[in-house]
């Protein structure tokens, strides 16, 4: 595997952890982000921090990254969780924005030079690993009681508090636990760059990930993979057109939309158990249309 390959692939698989966190926000629990470069911004730096100044291990700074990131989410979801619609969206914007400019502005972490030096701990396996992991709990966490009443919270919130479920609990949940996924793939860039800069986790990079997650399919795991994977490697199948690449990647995102506009999976999971529904549905499709030949050609038939 070449080396420009393999890098493609370990940049689709951290953007794939930082996804499946925003996947649970705004997928499971409808609260739309985009501030979620700016828990990434938390997770590089305290991961950094602890492998290049501290001399920890590489797995600490993770679990570090993880938690800094979590933690920093239960300080903004305090105050902006109880804000409705397009006032949380706006609210995470200024958060993540503040971030970067605290970070752009203080010296003592490289400031807008950025920080060069940060040991080369990123892997291809320590990334795959960490990917089904994330993948795995996510499932776990939907599909446990703690998932579908974020679910319930997505469909109808006033509906949900009547019927006994704390809704802040679970938006909180739903924020810290996507948090800890965007603090760890922060972690994941930083040691696989060995250099991070304010300017990595500006608003273009949420951006990005919040349209990953609605071209995948909002509410499907399977569609937040598809996704990373077909969005991170577009731009690069596309440097062939030079500058008209980003023109090209804005219109097949925008095809994508009009023509899927509920994302490539549409709430769908692609599970064992599901294809084997898909096929036995189109089996039966199958039958029923030659059922139905058969039938309109025995009418006929008896007709003359």
């Amino acid at each position: 595997m070449s080396s420009y390959l393999e890098g493609i692939i370990m940049l689709s698989g951290i953007n794939l952890i930082a996804v499946l966190g925003l996947s649970l926000l705004t997928g499971f629990a409808g609260l739309f982000s985009f501030g979620h470069a700016g828990f990434m911004a938390i997770g590089a730096y305290s991961a950094a921090i602890c492998t290049t100044l501290l001399k920890l291990p590489f797995s600490v700074g993770i679990a570090a990254g993880a938690l800094v990131a979590s933690g920093s989410s239960w300080l903004i979801g305090r105050a902006t969780l109880r804000l409705k619609g397009d006032y949380f969206c706006i609210a995470t914007l200024g958060f993540g924005e503040a971030i970067r400019l605290i970070l752009d502005n203080f010296q003592g972490l490289g400031g807008s030079r950025g920080w060069p030096g940060i040991p080369a701990s990123t892997t291809i396996w320590n990334i795959l690993v960490l990917d089904v992991i994330g993948v795995v709990l996510l499932a776990n966490l939907v599909r446990s009681r703690h998932g579908r009443n974020m679910i319930a919270v997505r469909e109808e919130e006033l509906a949900a508090q009547v019927a006994g479920i704390n809704t802040f609990k679970y938006k909180m949940l739903a924020l810290m636990v996507s948090a800890a996924y965007a603090g760890v793939a922060g972690a994941l860039l930083a040691h696989y760059m060995t250099f991070i800069q304010p300017k990595m986790f500006s608003l273009v990079k949420s951006t990005e990930l919040t349209i990953i997650v609605i071209f995948g399919g909002l509410g499907s795991i399977s569609g937040s993979v598809l996704g990373a994977v077909v969005l991170t490697f577009l731009p690069e199948l596309l440097r062939a057109v030079d500058k008209w690449r980003l023109v090209v990647y804005g219109l097949a995102v925008i095809g994508i939309m009009i023509g899927r506009p509920r994302g490539l999976m549409g709430g769908f999971e692609l599970t064992p158990s599901a294809v084997r529904r898909w096929i036995s549905d189109r089996k039966d499709m199958k039958t029923a249309k030659a059922s139905q030949v058969a039938e309109d050609a025995s009418a006929g038939k008896d007709g003359l």
